[in-house]
């Protein structure tokens, strides 16, 4: 006769760990490649031109007092500019022309008079473009992204700006490193005529094909190349022949 420990039939124990609730299926890696990296590289924007900020600061005061001895005129220059969604925001920069220059032309030609002593030295190493670190701050602007154009321009090309304005204007892009000198390729005359059936559009061109494929690493090299003076990037260089929309009326 087996004792009675092992003939008992043993009850099966209530199982009293919480469950846990079946969470949705979520596809993972959406937030990291869509919103979560506009969101981290707006927030690398904002540090680096704070960051810029405060370490040109020095030079910045020493141009700034430049301007302001050579003709007594304002030190800054601003201008409304078609930004991300085809909203309105100021460009702001350094006063490289003598005041209210834009009133006789929108566009600079070759050897323009009306650039200032300051101004030539200003414009050869792209210092006029420091104070857009103020616009990158406040939201307007990223370091690398196309660059913000008047209304006239955008109504032109409303159908590539449609691409590129989903995201914010930039001061810095392929097209920026490109058409580095991009004054010296300007007519004396017809200044406007050249620049929207000639440059406008292959920078347009340059600028699209970048926002389909710019990364991190890509950014970075666009910036250094800004940085140290070069006029090219691999893989950018050259106008493409029968490049669709490279004649414009003006109407």
């Amino acid at each position: 006769m087996r004792p009675y420990f092992l003939s008992a039939r043993l009850k099966p124990c209530r199982d009293t760990r919480p469950r846990l609730r079946r969470l949705p299926n979520v596809e993972t890696g959406t937030f990291f490649s869509t919103s979560g990296r506009l969101v981290v590289r707006q927030a690398f924007d904002v540090f680096c031109a704070a960051i810029g900020l405060i370490l040109l600061s020095p030079l910045i005061a020493i141009l700034a007092l430049a301007i302001k001895l050579e003709d007594g005129g304002p030190v800054f220059y601003s201008q409304l500019r078609v930004g991300k969604g085809f909203s309105g925001f100021r460009l702001l920069k350094f006063r490289s022309m003598v005041p209210d220059a834009d009133r006789l032309a929108p566009l600079t030609a070759r050897c323009d008079a009306r650039v200032t002593r300051v101004g030539k030295i200003l414009r050869r190493f792209k210092l006029d473009e420091l104070p857009q670190l103020f616009n990158v701050v406040k939201g307007d602007m990223q370091l690398v992204g196309a660059r913000p154009e008047l209304e006239r321009y955008v109504q032109m090309f409303r159908q590539q700006y449609a691409i590129i304005l989903a995201d914010r204007p930039g001061i810095t892009d392929p097209a920026t490193v490109v058409y580095r000198q991009e004054e010296r390729s300007m007519p004396v005359e017809d200044v406007e005529k050249h620049y929207v059936t000639q440059i406008l559009p292959y920078k347009l061109h340059l600028s699209v094909e970048y926002s389909r494929r710019r990364t991190f690493i890509s950014d970075f090299g666009i910036i250094f190349r800004t940085m140290l003076g070069r006029d090219s990037v691999p893989g950018y260089s050259g106008p493409p022949r029968g490049l669709p929309g490279t004649r414009r009326n003006l109407g």
